[in-house]
């Protein structure tokens, strides 16, 4: 298999990335390959146990912080005290996601969980780093995405799944939410002329801890495609490729996404990926948007 691979990273040296769920699976891999290229990482994790450990077997220079993304106070604490020792941040890639199975659960803010962290933790964390990326000279944020996001459907009417409620639907949900967002965050860079590039990626099917669940609960198909995603379908180092593609790649333009390019994007080398129609309506954008202000009390842009 071809194409963009992690040699290709240009050096980091100097530069200050924030990569959140760092402490396995794609995080881990996009943790490493920048610190092995020399940037300074900030592996921002729940568990820093967890994350120190993985820390120690890492080649490069890292630092880990306490991060749960679905507590807005833990987000607010994390964020306001980044921004003290690092004032200007070149790279945050919103790495981390939960992909939940059984009943409906919440978060510490009373949202429904996978929604509050995979969605609006990183919409206001990346609103409240916001000042520091614009210090940064060419700074970049980085949203993950998913191939589900492309069957999902936003409602609007009951937009945290209070009523109805299926797991694997509203992972769906998050994973277009997501992309709506950094879509719309693009419009809104652009137009107040930020020089921030905000990209998108996606991993395909990657054998992480996160693939089964994603697909399992979608009938026959999707317990078929989580059985193949056990068996013949990229490493995680592979799957993390599009998001260092993104992350540090020169020439990489605002609202682009990136994925990979083969099997309906589940595998293969990296390229531009296919955005659902709602994923790119700024009708959708502009109030998701609002409705992720309004949920989280960060207002932005």
């Amino acid at each position: 298999m071809t194409g963009w691979t992690a040699d290709r990273i240009p050096d980091q040296h100097g530069r200050v990335a924030v990569v959140t769920g760092a402490n396995s699976g794609l995080g881990l891999v996009t943790a490493t390959e920048l610190a092995r290229r020399g940037a300074h990482v900030v592996l921002a994790v729940r568990d820093t146990a967890a994350g120190e450990r993985v820390a120690r077997g890492i080649d490069g220079d890292t630092e880990v912080r306490e991060l749960d993304l679905a507590s807005l106070d833990s987000v607010r604490a994390f964020a306001a005290g980044l921004v003290v020792d690092h004032p200007a941040i070149d790279l945050l890639v919103n790495n981390a996601g939960v992909v939940l199975l059984g009943p409906r659960r919440t978060s510490a803010d009373g949202f429904e969980l996978q929604f509050a962290t995979n969605v609006l933790g990183h919409f206001a964390l990346t609103g409240l780093l916001l000042d520091a990326l614009a210090a940064a000279r060419a700074a970049r944020v980085v949203g993950l995405s998913s191939i589900t996001h492309r069957n999902a459907h936003l409602d609007f009417d009951d937009l945290l799944f209070e009523r109805d409620y299926r797991a694997a639907a509203a992972y769906g949900r998050s994973k277009l939410a997501t992309t709506v967002l950094g879509v719309e965050l693009d419009r809104r860079l652009r137009a107040a002329g930020s020089p921030i590039v905000a990209v998108l990626a996606h991993p395909g099917l990657t054998r992480t801890n996160l693939t089964p669940r994603a697909w399992e609960h979608r009938g026959r198909s999707g317990r078929l495609i989580a059985r193949l995603g056990l068996l013949a379908t990229q490493s995680v180092e592979r799957g993390a490729l599009p998001q260092l593609r993104a992350a540090t790649a020169p020439g990489v333009r605002g609202g682009q996404f990136f994925g990979p390019s083969r099997f309906w994007e589940t595998s293969g080398p990296v390229a531009e990926a296919r955005f659902s129609r709602d994923a790119t309506d700024p009708a959708v954008g502009t109030r998701l948007w609002a409705a992720a202000e309004r949920l989280t009390g960060v207002a932005y842009l």
